[in-house]
């Protein structure tokens, strides 16, 4: 600021003004705290878009989602748990979308805001730094952007998320907050005069505010624009998978068995997920990016010859596929939390033995590349359909699901199983959890379920007066023998499963030609597995086991 602009004026806002110790008894012109915490909030958004654009075409980190992703490391397990409860409610309250895709757009989202928050802090820090002497608020913008960018480079080390040198992402974290810290006491400085029309300032009301939103927007669509043209592509568009021979997969029913099924109710939900359909939960609001030419998947502990494995080196072993389905141990009854995939890997036991696992194993600590880390135990590492898994419905893993590899272990929830892995340690001793750490069950075995996904009243048989309502049911590894539907609180009555099964690890479609009637009626399921146990009606929340209880849905014939 110039000293003309120093002189006497009257004080925006609330009239206030300050005398300057380093001018005499000369007054200058302040915005208020509000006004400043907004100049930072305004400016936040083209830090974000720099931000966006550097992680996108360098592969630098974007701080917003570091922010968040490590506060939720650090979260006492209580607060994380009501936080994900509160939002899952509220996703399926809403009905906006699947409860996996919406979750993480929202977090993402909570994540600017909260960065946005921060600008507003840095306003209002500097204008109070600022309070005696307005030509320091550049130098104290300066200073203070050291110190985010300083603060802000230890969080993204700690989470980990940068595809370069921790070095350029901390001078480029000291360029892009320094500059924003100077940039913004420069504007704090010339808005009181400006906003007041102080006849002294070098800057009018109109110039300034056409100076502040040019630049905002310049920078953030740009920079936005530039990411998106420069950046990560989009994933694939969904397309349905086909079961294909199955000879080549274990566990599978020949194709004349298939073939000889009943036809599901339509609306039911496919029996192979598509994987970009496939339900995605991690604790992470972006996904890893592993190179799979420089990725090592890492072995020691209690082993003779420790190991690090390439991919390549990976596939070239004896492998295995079959069908599986996975479920979150946060999915809700009749939530979408839950898919089915053909899942293509090898043996764990057989990398266990190419190192030499001694007798004294007890478990298998795995460390994802996102933070997440589990413990598996030996009668699971010892499972005969317990696989490192590299591919996915006859596909490399998806990035969103792991690549370059993760880990599948039958008739337990997605909590124990790591993607992304890119250390292992085999212990002598039980090994840590990152969700047992906070409250989740230990062993996450799967809870029976059973899900109506439709009743297609559009598809009704006129002839034969019955809609068709259909969905899905699962038992982990003891499988379903049995589902029945009851209607109205009537009778249950028996449904008709699409059996056999695409393997004895996944779900079954169901089918229930309904006689129907007018008016407003309420559907029930129930299952039994194999062993003709049924499943739990009582309703229990989702933690620390798993939901259970009866999936009910009102429809109009």
């Amino acid at each position: 600021m110039s000293e003309s602009n120093l002189e006497p004026a009257d004080a925006e806002s609330s009239g206030m003004s300050a005398q300057n110790p380093n001018a005499g008894e000369m007054k200058y012109t302040r915005i208020s705290y509000i006004r400043a915490g907004g100049l930072g909030a305004l400016t936040s958004i083209p830090v974000m878009a720099l931000g966006s654009l550097a992680e996108g075409i360098a592969g630098l980190t974007f701080t917003p989602f570091d922010l968040f992703d490590g506060l939720a490391r650090v979260l006492p397990g209580d607060i994380l748990t009501f936080g994900i409860d509160s939002l899952v409610s509220v996703i399926t309250a809403l009905n906006v979308g699947p409860t996996s895709e919406v979750a993480k757009i929202a977090e993402r989202s909570m994540a600017l805001v909260m960065f946005v928050a921060i600008g507003a802090a840095f306003g209002i820090v500097l204008q109070w730094l600022g309070r005696d002497d307005p030509r320091q608020l550049s130098g104290h913008g300066v200073r203070t952007g050291a110190l985010l960018a300083g603060s802000f480079w230890l969080v993204s080390v700690a989470v980990g998320f940068s595809q370069t040198s921790v070095w350029w992402v901390g001078l480029w974290f000291a360029l892009l907050y320094v500059s924003w810290g100077w940039s913004l006491g420069w504007l704090i400085q010339r808005a009181g005069p400006a906003l007041a029309e102080d006849p002294n300032s070098s800057l009018s009301r109109r110039d300034f505010v056409t100076l502040l939103g040019g630049s905002v927007a310049t920078i953030s669509i740009g920079s936005w624009v530039g990411a998106s043209l420069f950046g990560k592509g989009s994933p694939p568009a969904p397309v349905q998978v086909e079961i294909l021979d199955t000879s080549a997969l274990v566990d599978s029913p020949t194709a004349e068995a298939l073939a000889a099924r009943i036809n599901v109710a339509p609306g039911t939900r496919l029996e192979i997920t598509p994987n970009a359909d496939f339900y995605r939960i991690d604790i992470s609001t972006r996904r890893p990016r592993l190179a799979a030419e420089t990725w090592r998947l890492e072995l020691t502990g209690v082993v003779d010859r420790p190991l690090s494995l390439t991919l390549e080196e990976i596939r070239a072993m004896p492998s295995l596929s079959y069908h599986h389905t996975l479920s979150c141990i946060s999915n809700r009854v009749g939530g979408d939390l839950i898919s089915t995939t053909r899942w293509t890997g090898v043996l764990v036991r057989d990398v266990l033995e190419t190192a030499g696992m001694r007798t004294t194993a007890e478990e298998l600590f795995i460390e994802a590349a996102d933070g997440f880390y589990e413990s598996v135990s030996m009668s699971d590492l010892m499972g005969d359909r317990t696989i490192f898994a590299y591919e996915m419905n006859g596909a490399p893993l998806p990035v969103d699901h792991g690549f370059p590899l993760r880990i599948i272990i039958p008739n337990r929830y997605g909590m124990k199983q790591p993607k992304w892995i890119v250390n292992m340690e085999l212990l002598d001793r039980e090994g840590r959890g990152y969700w047992v750490e906070r409250g989740w069950s230990e062993e996450a075995y799967v809870r029976m379920t059973s899900v109506i996904d439709t009743v297609a009243t559009d598809a009704a048989d006129e002839e034969m007066q019955t809609v068709p309502v259909g969905g899905i049911a699962h038992a982990g590894a003891n499988g379903i023998s049995r589902v029945e539907v009851q209607v109205d609180e009537g009778q249950w009555v028996e449904a008709e499963l699409r059996a056999p099964a695409l393997g004895p690890l996944t779900w079954l479609q169901w089918r229930y030609d309904w006689p129907r009637e007018s008016g407003r009626h309420l559907f029930k399921v129930r299952a039994f597995d194999r062993s003709g146990k049924p499943q739990v009606i009582e309703s229990n929340p989702v933690r620390p086991d798993g939901a259970t209880g009866l999936h009910e849905v009102s429809a109009t014939a």
